[in-house]
């Protein structure tokens, strides 16, 4: 299954977009282990925006971020202290934007599967771990309503236990999931709509 998503990732082109927004990145961490699976965390909720959602590490790029890839590293060594020399980077997909108009581009990395990782709690209340299989079994699939710009979206989702991975970050799984396993799982949001894209031009 990993060497499927690292050749596809490989020959990707992933997308751009010329919004000239704030930009940010986010990792989406796969582990190595038998049984892939995707590291996620939950924001505290305390925190002023996203409090309680499931999200991948990540944050706004810093003018001293050579890249987006060294703005991923960074945030995830911040968010759960994944040491960036541990971080097997494999490709990216297509940058997205945030309903608080930020330009936001994954970055898809390995990293072992006994790697610890230690949440920071002024940000964080948990990391938790979903087998990549998780999410090619439909009956895990869910779509929600989704309002923005006066144009409606069905946006998938996902229930894993306590935690519902939705929104953003649910799109940008997604779409990893539609590029390396061939999930063809539909992605009507508005990244994805020619509208949204004049809009942003």
């Amino acid at each position: 299954m990993l060497d499927q998503v690292e050749n596809r990732l490989l020959n990707h082109q992933p997308r751009t977009i010329n919004a000239e927004l704030p930009e940010a990145a986010v990792l989406i961490p796969i582990t190595d282990a038998r049984e892939p699976e995707l590291v996620f965390t939950r924001r505290a909720t305390h925190m002023n925006t996203h409090s309680g959602e499931v999200a991948f590490p990540g944050g706004k790029r810093d003018p001293g971020d050579h890249d987006l890839i060294a703005t991923a590293l960074r945030e995830s060594f911040e968010e759960i202290a994944l040491p960036p020399e541990n971080v097997r980077v494999i490709g990216q997909t297509g940058s997205v934007i945030s309903r608080f108009g930020i330009e936001v581009t994954p970055i898809v990395g390995i990293i072992e599967a006994d790697t610890p990782l230690k949440a920071n709690l002024a940000e964080l209340d948990r990391i938790f771990k979903v087998p990549l299989s998780y999410f090619l079994d439909e009956q895990h699939l869910t779509f929600n309503h989704w309002k923005m710009r006066n144009q409606d979206y069905q946006m998938p989702s996902f229930y894993y236990g306590e935690y519902l991975i939705w929104g953003l970050t649910a799109v940008m799984l997604v779409e990893f999931l539609n590029i390396t396993l061939d999930t063809k799982i539909p992605l009507d949001a508005p990244q994805f709509s020619s509208h949204f894209q004049k809009r942003q031009a």
